[in-house]
């Protein structure tokens, strides 16, 4: 199905079950804090040179390694790519890849941000650090209108960053990903459903920054959002691959 057929807007109430989900999920006020402050400029890894100066395998993600190339999907032509700092950061930089023929293209890169304490490759409810690994991202949404998302697009008041957070977190949940981390995909970002269980988090998405770290999310700025939601097409079967630079190494 192509972007007009996928996407589906629903303006819609906050009821509280919902509500509930949003509260718990990336940037409240369990989440964001002392975690790394605004980027300058994105350094990600170009993809024109490999170590040593060799020319860079263009089949290949630059700065992931074996381990989680396997594990993105052979029908995948578009590729988020979350460069960490280091394991304890709040600091990355997000690259965007497209697959032209058999080799990926770096199409643009942002500074972002990642849980407030950095990466894990175990994560669990409240432990302020985004997941490492490879996950789908199927499902979109937010506060504001629907800005030509190609994938589907759920706006809902429910959304809404309660008030009694920082005013700087107020926009945070305007624009919405969601990665497919312990969720049900075709389902809004915000739908509550933890299938392993609810120790082991949810509610993780790549959303709008606020100038620092997250409690697992992935943040950028609104115009990497947009261009994102513009971008991100399900028939090139996006998907997200994040880490700290270590970890994608291995």
């Amino acid at each position: 199905m192509r972007r007009g057929g996928a996407r589906r807007t629903a303006v819609a109430l906050a009821v509280l079950g919902i509500l509930l989900a949003t509260v718990s999920a990336c940037g409240g006020p369990s989440g964001p804090g002392a975690g790394g402050g605004a980027v300058a400029r994105a350094s990600g890894p170009a993809g024109g040179a490999g170590a040593g100066g060799a020319p860079a395998d263009p089949t290949r993600i630059p700065g992931v390694g074996d381990r989680l190339q396997r594990l993105v999907p052979a029908g995948s032509r578009q590729v988020v790519a979350v460069y960490g700092q280091d394991r304890d950061s709040a600091r990355s930089t997000v690259v965007l890849y497209t697959k032209r023929g058999s080799g990926w293209q770096r199409v643009r890169s942002w500074a972002a941000h990642n849980g407030t304490k950095g990466w894990t490759t175990d994560h669990r409810e409240n432990d302020r650090r985004s997941p490492v690994g490879v996950f789908t991202l199927s499902d979109a949404g937010g506060v504001l209108p629907d800005p030509g998302a190609g994938l589907p697009y759920t706006r809902s008041a429910a959304f809404a960053a309660p008030r009694w957070w920082k005013k700087s977190y107020w926009h945070d949940f305007d624009y919405v990903i969601a990665i497919d981390y312990n969720r049900v995909k075709g389902t809004p970002p915000n739908d509550p459903t933890r299938p392993r269980g609810a120790s082991e988090g949810g509610g993780i998405w790549l959303h709008m920054d606020h100038g620092s770290g997250t409690s697992a999310c992935v943040s950028l700025p609104k115009r990497a959002m947009e261009h994102l939601l513009r971008t991100l097409d399900p028939d090139l079967h996006p998907v997200v691959v994040m880490g700290d630079r270590e970890h994608l190494r291995r």
